[in-house]
Formats: structure tokens, C-alpha cells, sequence
């Protein structure tokens, strides 16, 4: 086999490569620097070794003709083909390959290796690997310039994930920086559109500078071009899980498939997704800011939201969607998986312990939930957007529930605009793949002033409260304290339709706080007294009054809250209800979707 190499390679590197295509091709190889009519190296295949030396075509007809078929090798033909996929294989331009140490990123193909080269993993197959071939490798020469386009940058297939068939797609950043072009984005759309039809999750590898500029003629506005990936995002949307991590900086069309992605993981140090890059922002808008600034991980999951979780590295990247995946089934026909239970980290005799008796004093709801959770199985996501609710995967029992919880170690539990929008999203993403909700409700209600009206808190608690009523999973609600204001109605109160509202003793549900009533109700009444004892002496009593009717066993009498259980049996209580409201059939009323985002 004669195969032609990039000018300037030393005798050396030549006789390297014919060595290593030999032993990989079972056959005898020549190889010619640049347009040299001479070999510069030769390698004989020891027939005795593991592969075959190549045999021609009249030998093999001879020998199919004599009935020796048994002993046929690969053509000629075969081993031009795999020298082609070998060169594919090798990505971009060396030089670019070689940048990625400096950047802490692995080269496409030994990312696609770490995650699906492990013991429960199998790289199943590829599609596309030839696309834009022609444009590239004219007559096979697959010379080494800046301009090769093997797989047109883009690598689509299908693999095993943690004993789960996915579908993916991973860009090639020494392949003009990732960016997207008109064979790449028709193996994106493939990839899709087939998703679709499996019905399986998919995972996109994302490391891409943006759509191909220089040559978008053919991809851009067509009707199957690049804006086709956000109409297949939208339709794959609650149909199967759509997981994205971020390898690098993703800007303009390239920063949309992330945020249409039910979960979105940036790596450390590497990642960053905007509309525009900084030197656009800076034509545009006068603004001076490097990329990490504009759309670094910190802005992303502290800021916008647009992003769930950072990664230290590739690594554990990959782990951390590893252990997501098990909470989620393929697509929204199918039930999460359940596993073996087991008892949770700390006690839950602890539980009364944790939460304070009085209303205002604050403690982190974390506590509570490690003590309710089996061991190992919680799994915060947005943790530093809108931290004062937390929205978590955990398991109980071996059950895999959507966890929603006030917090009133950050700002009492009231809820911002953030933490509603945050909390809202979660609600909807447990609900379109079956996954059960716990709401523990620990909240003084929505925050009032004039700084969250303008940040939209009537708008963001609409939409939180919209989840929670549109949800049609099986859903518990605890009143872990207080439960004051609208806060019970976007915690899934009794007036939204739980399968069971029980509290623990600690519980008040009220219009407001104690101190808050006294105020609105009688402070006029309070200001007249002019003795400091008695007016002291009446708001104790106004507020030990106020406080009696709002406990939870006033609200258990009139049977407005199913019950009031010890804390110590709150992890069984709520392991019993949510296995017999497993299989509960919910419907809302028949139209063709609501009106609020």
C-alpha cells in the first residue's frame, strides 16, 4: 500500500508512520514525502503477526475461484479506506491539537474515549464521519494544511452512557475553532431528528466558536440550516432529556444549544457562552470586557441562570452528568430508575432538633433533607442562583424525587425573582419526565420593595406558581415552619391539588408573620398606650394569641393539612406515600397549552 504524506517529514517520522498504518492495516505499506516518486520509508507486515498482508484483485479471484476463500485479506481497496478514516481520525491540523494541553482540554476524540470508553460504556457508532470529505482530501493526498475539514469538525453518533443508549454530538475544536457549516449542521439535524424517533436522551459536547462565517451560504437561513437546531430543540423539549456541557467558548447561534438544554454544565476555567463576542460587544456597544467577564461560568450560574453546575475539569464533567442521569428516564413515556434503597447520611431523629421554634431565626434546610434522603443521593443543581430555594434530585427509598425547598439560611427562605424563576423551571423539567416533587416549605412568602417589582417578582411568582398547578407527578407537600403568605401557594399548598400536605409540630401557615399581623392590625391601637410594660405586655399576648391560631394543630383540627407526623418518622411517612401515589392519575383541562412561560 503507497500512502503520500505532507512534505518537510523527516525519514524518521516516515518510517514511523508506515510501521504503525502495517501493523494496523495487516499489510505492506510505502510511504512518500510530498511529491516524491521514491519511498522514503518500507515496511513488510510479518504475515506471522496478528493482521494479513494485503492481497491484489487477481489473487483473490484466483483464490475464490479455488475455493480458498477462507484465507482472504483485506484488498487495496479496504486499506485506502482505512488510511482515509485514520487521517479523519487525527482531527484538524497537528498545530492546532497541539494548543489544547495549553488550554486543559483533551483533543475530540480522546473526550469522546473518556466518556464512553469505561466499563458500562461503548462507543456504538458514528454518522458522518466522511462529511466535506471532497472539500479536504482531493485524490486521498489528505495533505497536512489549515484547511482540513475532517468531519467537517463535528463528531455525531450513537453510544452506552452509564448502561444507557444516548445519541451525541461533539464538536471539534481543531476543526476551524469548532465552528459549524453546512455538512456539520446537517449531521446536528440528523442527530436530532433521530433522537425523536428513539425516544433516547442526548448529549451535547459542545466546544464551538459559532456558525462558519466565510462560507454560511448553505446553512444559515435555509429551512434545514443552523436555525433548525433551536425548532428540534424546542420539539425534543420534555420529550427526552437534553443534557450540554461547555468546552470552550460558545458564542452567537453556538450559545443557544446550552440554554435550550434541560442541564447545562460549564467547565472551570474553560467555558463561556455569550450573544456576541467581546470584540462585538465592543464595536457595538463601546463596552471594554474580556470573555470570562462577559460569560464566564460564575456569570452563568450566579447571574443569569443559564447554567446549572460548574466542572473542575473533563473529568468531572463527566461525572457530575454521570450521576444526573439516574434520576432521569430516557424520554417523558418512562419512569425514572429506581435503585436499592438505602437509610439516609444522619438520623432522622435529628430532624425536630434542626428546625428552631421560633420563625425568624435561620438554620439550612440541607440538614433537614439529609436527614429524609438516602445516603449519597442528593444532587443540588443552580446552587448559587437563587440559593434561597433549593432545587435538587435526591432519592427515597431508591425513589428519585424532584426536591423544591425554602431556605432560611440565605435571606429567611423569602422568595426573589430569581429563586421563583429557578424554582419554576426545575418544577417544569421534574414534571415532563416523571419524576415525583417534594416541596419542603419553610418560607416568610414572596419579598416585597420596589427593587424586586422591577425585577419582576409578580411575574416570576406567576410563573412558579404555574409549575406547581400545571404539574401532574405525584406531589408532597411538608410545612417544615412557617408557611406565611403567597409562599404556600408556590410550595404547593392545599389549595394545589398534593396528593398529601403534612407538617411537622414546628408548622404555622398564616397570611403573614406574627409581627407583621400585630402591626398592620393593631399598631394604632399599641401607640396609645403609654406605659412601655403594658404595651409590651399586650403585643405578647396579641402575638401569642395570633400565633395559636395559625399553628399547625388548629390547621390539622379543621383539616385543612392531612396531618402532623413526628419528625423522626418523616423520611417512612413520605417513602410510604409517595410508593402508593405512584401510579396517581392527574389530567388538567383539555386545550392546547397554557399561556405563561
Amino acid at each position: 500500500m503507497r500512502v503520500r504524506i505532507a512534505p518537510g517529514a523527516t525519514d524518521d517520522e516516515a518510517s514511523a508512520i508506515a510501521a504503525a498504518l502495517a501493523e494496523h492495516l495487516g499489510a505492506a505499506v510505502e510511504v512518500y514525502v510530498g511529491n516524491a516518486d521514491e519511498p522514503a520509508a518500507v515496511h513488510e507486515h510479518d504475515s506471522n503477526g496478528s493482521g494479513r498482508e494485503s492481497i491484489g484483485e487477481t489473487e483473490a479471484s484466483a483464490a475464490i475461484a479455488d475455493g480458498n476463500d477462507d484465507d482472504l485479506g483485506p484488498t487495496e481497496r479496504e486499506q485506502r479506506l482505512r488510511a482515509e478514516i485514520e487521517d479523519i481520525l487525527e482531527g484538524g491540523p497537528e498545530k492546532y491539537r497541539e494548543q489544547l494541553p495549553e488550554e486543559g482540554k483533551l483533543f475530540v476524540r480522546d473526550r469522546l474515549e473518556l466518556w464512553f470508553g469505561g466499563e458500562d460504556d461503548e462507543f456504538l457508532f458514528e454518522d458522518g464521519k466522511f462529511a466535506a470529505f471532497d472539500d479536504w482530501h482531493p485524490d486521498g493526498a489528505g495533505e497536512e494544511t489549515d484547511d482540513r475539514l475532517p468531519a467537517d469538525g463535528l463528531i455525531t453518533g450513537a453510544a452506552t452512557f452509564e448502561g444507557r443508549d444516548v445519541h451525541f454530538m461533539a464538536n471539534d475544536y481543531t476543526v476551524k475553532r469548532g465552528s459549524m457549516a453546512a455538512k456539520g449542521v446537517e449531521k446536528f439535524l440528523r442527530m436530532q431528528q433521530r433522537a425523536l424517533k428513539t425516544g433516547r436522551p442526548v448529549l451535547y459536547l459542545m466546544d464551538s466558536s459559532g456558525g462558519r462565517i466565510d462560507q454560511q451560504t448553505g446553512f444559515f437561513a435555509n429551512r434545514e440550516g443552523i436555525g433548525k437546531y433551536y425548532y428540534n430543540h424546542s420539539m425534543l423539549s420534555g420529550r427526552v432529556p437534553q443534557i450540554c456541557v461547555l468546552y470552550g467558548p460558545c458564542i452567537a447561534g453556538a450559545a443557544y444549544t446550552p440554554v435550550f438544554a434541560d442541564f447545562t454544565i460549564m467547565v472551570e476555567g474553560m467555558s463561556a457562552m455569550a450573544i456576541a463576542s467581546p470584540r462585538m460587544v465592543q464595536m457595538v456597544t463601546g463596552e471594554d470586557i474580556d470573555l470570562e467577564e462577559l460569560g464566564g461560568p460564575q456569570v452563568h450560574t450566579r447571574e443569569s441562570g443559564s447554567a446549572d453546575l460548574v466542572a473542575e475539569d473533563e473529568e468531572h464533567a463527566r461525572e457530575l452528568v454521570a450521576r444526573l442521569i439516574t434520576y432521569l428516564p430516557d424520554n417523558a413515556d418512562e419512569t425514572p430508575p429506581r435503585r436499592e434503597g438505602v437509610p439516609p447520611e444522619k438520623s432522622p431523629a435529628g430532624i425536630d432538633a434542626v428546625v428552631p421554634q421560633r420563625p425568624n431565626k435561620g438554620y439550612d434546610m440541607t440538614a433537614v433533607i439529609e436527614r429524609v434522603v438516602d445516603e449519597g443521593s442528593y444532587f443540588e443543581l443552580q446552587p448559587e442562583y437563587g440559593a434561597e430555594i433549593v432545587t435538587a434530585f435526591a432519592r427515597i427509598d431508591g425513589r428519585p424525587v424532584g426536591i423544591v425547598a425554602n431556605q432560611p439560611a440565605k435571606r429567611a427562605g423569602a422568595i426573589f425573582p430569581d429563586a421563583a424563576e429557578k424554582a419554576a423551571g426545575f418544577i417544569w423539567k421534574c414534571d415532563a419526565f416523571n419524576v415525583p416533587l417534594l416541596y419542603l416549605c419553610d418560607t416568610p412568602g414572596f419579598m416585597a420593595g420596589s427593587g424586586v417589582e422591577k425585577e419582576g417578582i409578580l411575574e416570576q411568582g406567576k410563573k412558579m406558581i404555574y409549575a406547581t398547578s400545571a404539574a401532574t407527578v405525584p406531589q408532597q407537600t411538608v410545612v417544615v415552619r412557617k408557611a406565611y403568605g403567597a409562599g404556600i401557594y408556590a410550595m404547593g399548598g392545599p389549595a394545589y391539588d398534593p396528593e398529601s400536605v403534612i407538617a411537622l409540630p414546628s408548622g404555622e401557615i398564616a397570611i403573614m408573620g406574627p409581627d407583621a399581623a400585630i402591626n398592620a392590625v393593631y399598631a394604632r391601637k399599641l401607640a396609645e398606650i403609654d406605659d412601655p410594660e403594658e404595651r409590651e405586655r399586650q403585643e405578647r399576648e396579641l402575638r401569642e394569641a395570633y400565633r395559636e391560631d395559625i399553628d399547625v394543630h388548629r390547621m390539622a383540627s379543621e383539616v385543612v393539612i392531612d396531618e402532623i407526623v413526628p419528625p423522626s418518622t418523616l423520611r417512612e411517612e413520605l417513602a410510604a406515600r409517595f410508593a402508593f401515589y405512584e401510579d396517581v392519575e392527574k389530567s388538567v383541562p383539555s386545550k392546547k397549552h397554557g399561556t405563561v412561560l
